[in-house]
């Protein structure tokens, strides 16, 4: 559970960001934040640095504490300011004009949840540099 929601924000932090190639916003992905949501560019790149350093620390097994309530953070910052008015269910049919609810970032905070109780796992460098 852990590396797939490391590969999950790890890839949308480098969408956001300019590490990553995929998608139209990598470029500038303060100006897309600030028009769509009003978000000053400094959170924008914090919440890019998060997204992407945290799923990276997951992937790997380092930190996975501390970047899973940083990933927690963020989701809640989506649900409250973008999904939550759109309801629970992700807009599967893609019907033009409906935004996708908070359905997916419920899950990723319940995935994030177990790896913060939980800790990094068996195989992974947290486990490796404090086995107990």
């Amino acid at each position: 559970m852990r590396v797939v929601l490391g590969v999950i924000f790890f890839a949308h932090g480098a969408r956001r960001s300019s590490a990553g190639s995929a998608g139209p916003d990598c470029a500038e992905p303060s100006p897309t934040f600030k028009q769509a949501l009003g978000v000053p560019a400094p959170l924008t790149v914090l919440a890019a640095l998060t997204e992407f350093l945290g799923g990276l620390a997951m992937i790997v097994g380092f930190l996975v504490r501390p970047a899973a309530v940083g990933l927690i953070i963020v989701m809640l910052v989506a649900i409250a300011t973008v999904h939550w008015e759109n309801g629970f269910f992700i807009n599967w049919s893609l019907e033009p004009g409906k935004a996708h609810g908070y359905e997916m970032n419920l899950a990723l905070i319940g995935m994030a949840l177990a790896v913060l109780v939980g800790g990094a796992g068996a195989y992974s460098i947290d486990r490796w540099l404090r086995p107990w």
